[in-house]
């Protein structure tokens, strides 16, 4: 690229990022950026927004040291880590960032589903009906420490009248939505905003990390037949279920990759880091699958000397913690209701996918077919996120485009700051007491 393209494409990310939510429409050239801020990386993922879809023109990435179980602890370790994640895509794009759409995690999420259901005025449903049906949806006794993250319509229904997925025009007296609400907790959701911030960026929207995911990773047809997502990050497993097309159940285990890294470290008596490279480079989930000749080098603490151990302790090592991942994913999913409903089976996805064996092991506790997701569709550089690693930060690219040109979207863009409802009911509260 030269400096003198390099100074036009700067040009078009600093108006063009600035352009997606203050106009409804994205146009050829516009930058979206994704920004996963995981336990263990974060990953920043630049889209140019194309004729047929999105071109990825950059992606920067950083190891993070100030999360703990998908939520902030460390605001300058996170801040950090941001910034040397966006410089590194600021350089390969060669554009200048000042708006991301960020992903949130954690064991604070809590989802329900809900209905809502509004007279319809005119006769005729048009959009301010969805919009109110979405906000009678919402309008549940939350605690004032949670905040409504998203509200995903599943399906409405017409004077009783079900299975419609897009009641715009239709003529009817009663609109009811179905619901899927996701809350989680303000304070989490004010400290990716204000890490963001102290790294001079705006922050768009929030997103669900599984909710993005699926967007990067699952295909329509999945979702129509029932499908449920696995994204195992660093510090937490993150579950989303489709059901005729729509979100039916999302939920949060706090266990991931990190606990893996911890027991190679206390198992093989090697510091964290080394446990962690030697998970990447020697890791497999099925004590089976390994020759029981195969050996490997392992790093001692202290200063002693290396020693060389069989392959095969690694695994014996890894295969119950991955057991457990899986029991837990398949008793969210039963207690989910829809565990009968996944003719599409399981998809898995996250940097601890990239382990062999994973796949059957997961088959192995859960019974369902299983396949690993990455992402998929993108134009431009897309081999550098075809991997489940960057699925979430492809996956909020993705959400990014489709709020941009669609103006609409499952996803309810939330409110600049994010205590103004807390502070709204807060008000309301006192001129009830006082």
């Amino acid at each position: 690229m030269t400096r003198e393209a390099a100074k036009q494409k700067k040009h078009k990310a600093s108006t063009g990022s600035g352009r997606v939510l203050g106009e409804n429409m994205a146009k050829k050239g516009e930058i979206i950026v994704g920004l996963d801020i995981g336990t263990t990386k974060v990953a920043a993922v630049v889209g140019e927004v194309a004729d047929e879809g999105i071109d990825i023109i950059g992606i920067g990435s950083h190891p993070s040291a100030g999360l703990h179980k998908g939520v902030v602890v460390n605001i300058d370790a996170t801040c950090n880590s941001i910034t040397k994640a966006i410089e590194e895509a600021e350089q390969m794009a060669g554009v200048d960032i000042s708006t991301v759409f960020a992903g949130i995690a954690g064991g604070h999420i809590h989802s329900f589903n809900n209905n809502g259901i509004v007279a319809v005025k005119t006769r005729e449903i048009s959009q301010d009906d969805i919009e109110r049906v979405l906000e009678q949806a919402k309008a549940v006794a939350i605690p004032l420490d949670r905040e409504v993250i998203h509200a995903i319509p599943q399906g409405y229904v017409v004077d009783e009248q079900d299975g419609i997925r897009n009641p715009i025009g239709m003529s009817g007296v009663r609109l009811e939505g179905k619901v899927h609400i996701v809350t989680g907790a303000v304070t989490s959701a004010q400290n990716i905003v204000k890490c963001a911030q102290r790294c001079g960026l705006n922050v768009a929207d929030i997103v669900l990390e599984q909710i993005a995911s699926a967007a990067a990773v699952l295909h329509e047809d999945e979702k129509e037949l029932g499908v449920a997502l696995v994204d195992i990050g660093g510090g937490t497993t993150d579950l989303v279920i489709f059901v005729d097309g729509a979100v039916v159940h999302t939920s949060v285990l706090s266990v991931g990759g990190q606990h893996l890294t911890n027991d190679i470290a206390m198992g093989l008596r090697t510091p964290k880091a080394e446990a962690e490279r030697i998970k990447q480079r020697y890791g497999c989930s099925l004590v089976r699958l390994v020759d029981p000749e195969e050996a490997m080098e392992v790093p001692s603490v202290g200063g002693r000397p290396p020693t060389r151990q069989p392959r095969q302790n690694l695994a014996h090592i890894i295969e119950p913690r991955i057991e457990e991942i899986f029991a837990l994913v398949h008793r969210s999913i039963l207690d989910s209701g829809y565990a009968d409903l996944l003719a599409s089976g399981l998809v898995i996805t996250g940097g601890s996918t990239l382990l062999e064996g994973i796949q059957e092991a997961a088959e192995q506790v859960i019974g369902l077919p299983v396949r690993r997701g990455q992402p998929y569709g993108f134009g431009g550089m897309q081999d550098m996120v075809a991997s489940p690693i960057f699925a979430t930060g492809a996956g909020l690219v993705n959400y990014g485009a489709r709020f941009a040109t669609e103006h609409k979207s499952i996803f309810k863009v939330r409110e600049d700051r994010v205590f103004d409802k807390v502070f709204g009911r807060m008000s309301e509260w006192f001129k009830e007491v006082f």
